[in-house]
């Protein structure tokens, strides 16, 4: 009975998804690679339709348990494939962590060893609500570098997803001995940009639903952008609560983009308590297969100066050298945008001073008007 209407819940948020789906026609595609790693938080926003991403990693973990007087050695490897489906703001995801647990039980002088998935999921994450969907709201301020960096209080206001799938066990699983094969999964997920250098993700999940020891969580992730924005630094909590398991954790890494689709990263992390107490380090990449196409608009359905404007002269020449702009190129770490620079922002006031004027822009040398 319990689990006829677990399953009618499911059938109403796949209902409410497609009815909401309509609404929200923003782009989620990105320039660079868009992943999750280092951490365990999950992004608000999605890969882009049709780009296939693996995320994958390899860990150790010391765990000893001061009531049981166990020490325990676990090595594994973490797995995240995300693709793009159907919508830009739609992904399907599946998550796996395959490990090994050697245990000592020091009274009774004995040694196990238990081999299977500690996470085995299948699920579906839709944006419902994108905070920089409208470009009007969230122009930069041309009278001011300062307030275009700094953090306000309306940076606070997440963008936010909603996440529904489900856990497999596949087998007796030594570490959720008793579960059903499927049981459910349900997570918010938001996502805040502080300053063009800090980003803020939360999560907050309801796992393991139908079984006898469901699980509360939550993940809270604070990353920031150094000047070089290809390296980028993470702290983050994780707090569980379940009958079977509760802990506190933290951990933090750093991030470093090799390519505009190639990523590694290291973390490391640490519990609060000995019951168990847990160390652990991973280490992984993360590597987008780019399908991405951009949709088409018909010449008469496009706004002036989607083309870019007036070609240059020498536009369609090569150039011998191309300057790296490692600040704002769209190469940088994962959702940081930095925004105009106060050279850029003394040329667009004057061009905002020129328009409320009511005076003609001269054309620039070497550039052909239409």
């Amino acid at each position: 009975m319990r689990h006829t209407f677990e399953m009618k819940r499911i059938g109403q948020l796949a209902v409410l998804i497609s009815l909401l789906v309509p609404f929200f026609g923003i782009s989620q595609y990105t320039d660079v690679i868009n992943s999750n790693r280092p951490g365990l938080s999950v992004s608000a926003y999605a890969v882009g339709k049709n780009v296939i991403q693996a995320e994958l990693g390899v860990f150790y973990e010391q765990s000893d348990h001061s009531l049981l007087n166990t020490q325990s050695n676990i090595w594994g490897t973490d797995l995240s494939l995300r693709y793009g489906l159907l919508f830009e703001q739609l992904e399907i995801n599946y998550e796996g962590t395959f490990q090994n647990q050697k245990t000592t039980f020091s009274n009774l002088g004995t040694e196990g060893s238990f081999t299977d998935f500690s996470r085995n999921r299948l699920g579906l994450k839709f944006l419902v609500y994108d905070r920089y969907k409208d470009p009007e709201r969230n122009k930069p301020n041309l009278y001011s570098w300062r307030k275009n960096n700094l953090f306000q209080l309306k940076n606070l206001i997440p963008s936010v997803s909603i996440y529904g799938g489900a856990t497999f066990n596949l087998g007796e699983n030594p570490f959720y001995i008793g579960d059903p094969t499927v049981s459910y999964r349900g997570m918010i997920a938001t996502q805040s940009r502080l300053t063009p250098r800090f980003v803020l993700i939360t999560n907050f999940a309801y796992d393991r639903i139908s079984t006898d020891f469901p699980e509360l969580s939550y993940l809270v992730s604070l990353s920031h952008a150094f000047r070089n924005p290809k390296w980028s630094t993470f702290i983050e909590n994780q707090g569980i609560k379940s009958d079977r398991y509760s802990d506190v954790l933290l951990r933090a890494g750093v991030a470093h983009l090799l390519k505009e689709n190639l990523q590694i990263d290291v973390n490391m992390g640490a519990s609060f308590k000995n019951t168990p107490s847990r160390i652990f380090v991973s280490a992984g990449m993360s590597y987008r297969f780019d399908l991405h196409k951009d949709k088409e608009i018909p010449i008469e359905d496009q706004e002036a100066g989607e083309n870019g404007g007036g070609i240059k002269k020498n536009a369609m020449k090569k150039k011998k050298k191309e300057k790296k702009d490692t600040k704002n190129n769209g190469t940088g770490a994962e959702d940081i945008d930095l925004g105009p620079s106060k050279k850029q922002l003394r040329k667009l006031k004057k061009e905002e001073k020129r328009k409320k004027k009511g005076k003609k822009k001269k054309p620039d040398n070497g550039v052909i008007e239409f």
